[in-house]
């Protein structure tokens, strides 16, 4: 059988501070073969790199979040830029918009948007891009960067097919977990219904977003094994065939060569 590639966790958080060292270690005898984790903040992006250098099998996105993007100065922006460098930093994310929250203000988030992007391109690494309830100024602010240049995710897709096909014309991949199995998710079915399958990764966004049967409790990537039936229902295909297809390419969006 195919293992799986969970392309988005947060194996940094608190959430897993009493048995995280048991879960990690447990996950490639489960199948789990390899997981990218995601920096947030730059306390979060110490950590990940701490599990970069801990787990092979682990890899890691160096990225301050929009609503940590308070943070951010010229100064420790420099630090991110460094971090980026470590031979297993994969990706810079997760960045973008998030207009959920009042704060940061909405020019902080922009300005540090497009500073993550131009530090993607000088690095040649593809991002991992946060949108929720912002469709149309992160479009805006990826096609005026020209980010089909650089490349990569958009994480816990939750717009329409329409906007899909925005960030599809870019040559985006889309990040796909949990919300997939919830019986309310009508938009993002329909959505990953419209995106072809080489367009596809899997992903969980541990400790969040859990799918059913586990819906409200913590996440892990042992849960993707609800998620693979989901798409595999919705793509009309064996579960085989959609383990295989996501693996290639979760490795073709972070440009690893096996």
């Amino acid at each position: 059988m195919t293992p799986i590639f969970d392309t988005h966790a947060h194996y940094d958080d608190e959430a897993f501070d009493e048995d995280r060292e048991i879960l990690l270690k447990s996950l490639p005898e489960q199948g789990i073969a390899r997981v990218v984790n995601i920096g947030a903040s730059l306390a979060s992006c110490r950590k990940t790199i701490t599990l970069m250098n801990q787990y092979e099998y682990i890899y890691g996105a160096i990225g301050v979040h929009p609503s940590e993007t308070a943070e951010l100065n010229e100064e420790n922006f420099e630090q991110l830029r460094e971090w980026c460098g470590h031979e297993k930093c994969v990706a810079v994310g997760e960045i973008g918009l998030d207009y959920y929250w009042d704060e940061p203000e909405r020019e902080i988030q922009k300005k540090w948007f497009v500073q993550q992007l131009w530090l993607a391109r000088e690095l040649q690494l593809p991002v991992v891009i946060h949108s929720r309830d912002a469709a149309k100024d992160t479009a805006d602010i990826m096609l005026a960067e020209h980010a089909e240049e650089i490349g990569g995710v958009v994480h816990c897709y939750s717009y329409s097919k329409e906007t899909a096909k925005t960030f599809l014309d870019m040559g985006f991949y889309f990040g796909i977990g949990g919300v997939l199995t919830f019986k309310n998710a009508k938009k993002l079915k329909e959505a990953v219904e419209y995106t072809p399958m080489d367009k596809l990764v899997l992903e969980t966004d541990s400790p969040y977003l859990s799918p059913e049967p586990n819906r409200g409790k913590r996440n892990s990537s042992l849960n993707l094994s609800y998620v693979v039936p989901a798409l595999a229902d919705i793509k009309k295909m064996p579960e085989e065939e959609v383990r295989r297809i996501v693996w290639e390419n979760s490795l073709k969006l972070y440009r690893m060569s096996h």
